[in-house]
């Protein structure tokens, strides 16, 4: 995918996540803008039963005050004797004595009347202890009658009682147990739609944030590829092309002439290349065995001291003598003997001295060390190259990465070398770090499993 392929996802990305934001918005503030007229209507309606529901009981009350008055023959001013303390509770003041009995029988005859239909509690109090003496629950049933929780026997009292309500002044209250203090009903959350709001945005934008590092991980994953692609090319036309060559000319040798000088040194061209090509083919094959998991090792005990000088004195003559660079050993590891696949091992080490020395621009100096750590071989392979970024240290381990070099191309390779090594050193149970300066180096650490002899 392009990057003209990515902007535009990107850009109809967000414009379509605007226009979901922008309807859920529009959508949320009409529904809160609906649930506050509902609010307000609510209000006005519990506001009117509120205040109904006060005068109906302050009628009854009222009303039973005036009957208890006249049934006792007491003349007196009942001005302002209601009074209401709470949406649910009232008080009567009578200076006058109030016998159960008659109270309850009255309160439910009042509040029949006045189509109060609730449970209430009444209480009747002494005036001048202002404590209750006596006091009753009464329910209300579906088929508007009053029933006392004590019965048909629940306002008839012992003889002290009596006599006790008889001669002092009372007054009674009475309590509505199922009416709220606030008169309004739970009202609904205002914030909630904002939660659901914010639920959707942040679901939104992981979804886009994922989506967009998928196909950016897959872009680069197809740039690693192509890459992959020309340098394999190139690595392949080169000993193609000088195998034709030499092919070439060996076809145009005079057969009568003494040209066996000329046809061994083509023949050994030929030979070279075509080992070469052979090398390349095999390491792109391995790669595709390790992928699918097809390599078996072959474990066997061998001294790792042995792999490296056999490795130091392949480089040294072959890559290192022309250039005038050097390979040093400091093999300090009294146990030198590791339980791998010495193929395996043989290969890795000369995947760390290629690097070293493809990836130096001045005279290579490379130095191999080993030494032991608790149970097991470390094996450092330092050299003076150009050194890795911090931004590229962390990929060069991954399959097919090269570190960017811009436009020069001077260093082969596919990217596999390093992907190679870490594989095959986890493989063996054992670990690979890296250690950069750009400019001056990099060094490379393999731990394996010592055996000690």
């Amino acid at each position: 995918m392009s990057n003209r392929s990515i902007r535009m996802v990107i850009i109809l990305g967000v414009i379509s996540i605007l226009s979901i934001l922008a309807i859920q918005l529009f959508w949320i503030q009409k529904n809160i803008r609906f649930q506050e007229e509902n609010i307000e209507l609510q209000q006005r309606q519990d506001s009117i039963s509120t205040k109904q529901f006060n005068d109906n009981v302050t009628v009854a009350l009222k009303n039973v005050a005036v009957e208890i008055q006249r049934i006792n023959k007491q003349p007196g001013d009942l001005y302002g004797n209601v009074r209401q303390l709470t949406s649910s509770y009232f008080t009567v003041e009578l200076q006058d004595t109030v016998m159960p009995y008659l109270l309850e029988t009255l309160l439910k005859k009042e509040f029949y009347h006045q189509n109060v239909e609730q449970d209430f509690q009444y209480g009747i109090y002494d005036c001048y202890l202002d404590s209750i003496i006596y006091g009753n629950y009464i329910r209300f049933v579906d088929d508007s009658t009053f029933i006392s929780d004590l019965g048909n026997d629940g306002a008839k009292l012992n003889p002290a009682l009596q006599l006790k309500l008889n001669s002092d002044a009372h007054y009674f209250t009475v309590f509505f147990p199922s009416i709220g203090n606030t008169g309004l009903r739970e009202l609904p959350n205002k914030v909630t739609p904002w939660y659901y709001l914010f639920a959707i945005i942040l679901f939104v934008l992981v979804f886009f944030a994922f989506a967009i590092s998928v196909i950016l991980r897959q872009k680069k994953l197809s740039e690693i590829k192509n890459d992959f692609i020309n340098n394999m090319t190139h690595e392949l036309k080169t000993p193609i092309a000088t195998i034709r060559i030499s092919s070439e000319t060996l076809l145009n040798l005079d057969q009568q002439k003494d040209e066996g000088e000329k046809l061994q040194r083509y023949a050994g061209i030929i030979y070279k290349e075509n080992k070469r090509l052979e090398q390349q083919v095999e390491r792109v094959l391995n790669i595709a065995k390790l992928d699918k998991h097809e390599i078996k090792l072959k474990l066997e005990t061998f001294c790792i001291h042995e792999i490296i000088e056999e490795a130091k004195e392949n480089f040294q003559f072959n890559q290192l003598e022309e250039q005038g660079g050097e390979i040093t050993l400091d093999l300090r590891a009294a146990d030198h003997l590791v339980n791998a696949d010495i193929v395996h091992v043989t290969n890795v080490i000369n995947n760390l001295l290629d690097n070293a020395v493809k990836y130096c621009d001045k005279i290579p100096h490379i130095v191999i060390t080993t030494r032991n750590v608790k149970n097991r071989i470390l094996v450092s392979v330092k050299d003076n190259g150009k050194g890795i970024s911090r931004e590229n240290i962390k990929y060069i381990f991954d399959k097919f990465y090269r570190v960017p070099t811009g436009n020069v191309h001077d260093v082969k390779g596919y990217g596999l070398g390093l992907y190679y090594v870490k594989t095959i050193v986890e493989q063996l149970d054992g670990t690979v770090s890296v250690k950069s300066v750009l400019g001056k180096g990099t060094e490379f650490v393999i731990s394996l499993p010592a055996i000690k002899e």
